[in-house]
């Protein structure tokens, strides 16, 4: 091997690294990739750029700003009214009619998007039943993966397989070439879970309220600020109160009605009722601490904050946020948001202390009190999707046609070959715009350019494989191994793979580096490579192992108050089924 293949291996090896930990965001990982390769020379900086103007890139983003034009009309409004009155007849019957509905709309529109307008929806719709949101949500996540791959633009993953086949001189993929072999995903996954939900779906009914669901009972008390005390007439963030115990002050009583959510510029004045957060030790401390008296048996419920100026909500923070890799802290989150965290869901374990300093990934679930006058802005931030009630969107009547007569326009032109869906995906965008369906602001908000950079990231990677022959003896290694078992047993090895390691590491990063081996295998054995690239195309989406492997996965996590091994449990013998599947039918219908 020559130097340039050991450091692209090198670079490969670090790049799995990086992508299988959750410290760095997959984006950054896929920039320093980029880095490394310009750096190292292996890639010219032109190569390396070019990820950015790829036709997958430029579809992708395209794609979000449809996507949200779409739900912004309101268009689906409805689907949650229908989903409660089925499921209150028959859990079985609303699971069905659930996963019918998020596996066709899954098809057009980013599942991520679809998992995130129906994530409240569902909640909702299964407390209103008296069941368990961890019965659905996991078919909710599941269900938007198996519509995902009935078409090219059902995820960003089969858009950026079609355009590194494009670049290797191979036809793209049309817009239902995948639908064959995706409707026998869907109904296969839809029957699975309709036979497996009440067995191996977890009951985890929560609390009939936030505080209880949280555990803050032992956590929040009031503490009355006597006339005496130090902390009088000074602003909380300097009174002495604060300074020395680091409490930290959610909500204030002045008076017989005034209740607020105080700021850091907030004066304390006597005989303020400050309800704060601490843990047991600083409430010990508190009940020798001169100049305050503390209340007794405070009941602290939901219906407390739903009063006057404040709810308490849920939210769930999303993959694109610009919250994940910080603190509550350096976000300054009470001055940014109008609203104060109270406990974190974190990685499965819930945390009530320290929370200002936890770092926040992708999946965390927030307790958080917010000022009613803030709480649209937070809905409407995209930094949280909030969950603990349904975020409807106000119909526009007026909108709703257009919007899906120019997404259907897209699909069909592209279907029908009249242009690439490129073109079509930015003509759409366009005219979304310039129809008022989203302003400019909201086009570029609905870009998730986490994944932009991801794709712009690892198709450096896959070039500098190429370029290198690294990704030529990967093949030849693979052929050598397994070749004389013929192209059907190769297909289903690549399968496998992909679907190992994309309940890992990113579903576009694995996609990335797994095709262009994929291809090169197929011209080594001499066969046409379209069944190879199905195979890691549809591997690629289907994560069903993991919490971590796709983000809707990682979204649902949290709400649903699940353990790895849910996950585990029904996911791995999901993925065998459909591996299986694969193996039998992708050669049939898409032969060599």
């Amino acid at each position: 091997m020559s130097a340039d293949i050991i450091i692209v291996f090198i670079i490969l090896i670090g790049a799995v690294a990086l992508f299988t930990r959750d410290k760095i965001p997959v984006d950054l990982s896929a920039m320093i990739i980029m880095a490394s390769l310009l750096l190292t020379g292996i890639i010219t900086p032109e190569e390396g750029i070019s990820g950015f103007s790829n036709t997958a890139t430029v579809t992708v983003a395209a794609m979000f700003i449809l996507s949200a034009g779409l739900f912004n009309t309101g268009a689906l409004n409805f689907v949650g009214e229908f989903l409660t009155k089925m499921t209150k007849q028959n859990y079985l019957k609303g699971l069905l009619y659930m996963l019918i509905i998020v596996g066709i709309i899954s098809a057009f529109i980013n599942v991520t998007a679809v998992v995130a307008i129906f994530m409240p929806v569902v909640i909702k719709m299964a407390n209103r039943s008296g069941i368990s949101p961890s019965k659905f949500l996991i078919p909710l996540s599941f269900g938007a993966l198996f519509g995902g791959v009935n078409t090219l633009i059902g995820t960003s993953t089969n858009i950026l397989v079609s355009s590194i086949a494009f670049q290797h001189g191979l036809q793209p993929f049309g817009m239902f070439e995948m639908t064959p072999f995706g409707f026998i995903i869907l109904s296969t996954g839809i029957v699975y879970l309709l036979l497996t939900a009440k067995k191996l779906l977890p009951d985890r009914k929560e609390p009939g309220n936030l505080s209880q669901e949280f555990h803050l009972e032992d956590y929040i008390t009031e503490v009355i600020i006597l006339p005496d005390s130090k902390s009088v007439h000074k602003e909380i963030r300097n009174s002495p109160l604060i300074r020395d115990l680091d409490l930290d002050i959610i909500e204030i009583h002045r008076g017989d009605k005034n209740k607020f959510l105080p700021s850091p510029h907030t004066i304390i004045m006597p005989n303020d009722v400050l309800r704060v957060r601490c843990n047991i030790e600083k409430l010990k401390e508190l009940q020798t601490r001169e100049g305050i008296a503390l209340k007794s048996e405070i009941s602290f419920k939901d219906l407390d904050l739903n009063l006057d100026s404040s709810r308490l909500v849920q939210a769930v923070v999303t993959s694109a946020s610009r919250l994940r890799g910080r603190t509550i802290k350096n976000i300054n989150f009470r001055e940014t948001f109008g609203a104060t965290v109270l406990a974190i869901r974190h990685r499965g374990r819930l945390m009530r202390e320290n929370i200002g300093n936890t770092i926040i990934i992708p999946g965390d679930v927030l307790l958080i009190e917010v000022k009613k006058d803030w709480l649209p802005q937070l809905r409407r931030n995209d930094a949280f999707v909030i969950v603990s009630e349904v975020n409807t969107f106000k119909e526009r009547k007026e909108k709703i046609i257009p919007a899906v007569v120019i997404l259907a326009g897209v699909v069909i032109c592209a279907g029908a070959g009249i242009f690439p869906i490129v073109t079509g995906a930015v003509i759409g965008s366009v005219l979304y715009i310039v129809l008022g369906i989203l302003t400019l602001e909201q086009a570029y908000r609905a870009i998730e350019w986490r994944v932009i950079f991801l794709l712009a990231g690892v198709l450096t990677l896959g070039i500098a494989m190429e370029k290198t022959g690294a990704a030529g003896v990967i093949a030849s290694s693979l052929v050598s191994l397994l070749g004389s078992l013929g192209p059907t047993a190769m297909v289903s090895a690549f399968f496998f793979l992909t679907l190992v390691f994309t309940n890992f590491i990113s579903n576009n990063a694995t996609a990335a580096l797994i095709v262009p081996i994929a291809i090169i295998t197929a011209d080594s054995l001499g066969v046409d490579s379209r069944p190879f690239l199905m195979a890691v195309t549809f591997a690629a989406s289907l994560s069903f192992a993991t919490p971590v492997g796709y983000q809707t996965n990682t979204m649902i996590f949290g709400p649903g108050n699940y353990k790895f091994t849910d996950f585990v449990k029904i996911g791995v013998p999901l993925d065998i089924i459909i591996w299986l599947l694969a193996s039998l039918l992708i050669p049939v219908i898409f032969p060599f």
